[in-house]
């Protein structure tokens, strides 16, 4: 895995979460903290990936609105 310019480009809009990329070219976030056990039961994840940094901040933002929604 390694970092890039693109990459470090969203980490402020995703403050938690550390982006990276694969030697393959894919992208990977994994949350730097867990989520409380009752966000991961309401189907968080707390790692996610995607082709590109579009779909990859979707992801992301998929996983925190669960969090949201669970008042948590």
């Amino acid at each position: 895995m390694r970092h890039d310019r693109a990459v470090a480009a969203v980490r402020p809009v995703f403050a938690g979460w550390r982006i990276m990329r694969s030697d393959a070219g894919r992208l990977w976030a994994t949350r730097e903290r867990p989520f409380p056990l009752a966000v991961e039961e309401a189907g968080a994840h707390r790692t996610v990936d995607a082709d590109d940094l579009v779909e990859l901040c979707q992801a992301i933002a998929v996983q925190e609105g669960i969090a949201e929604g669970t008042g948590q």
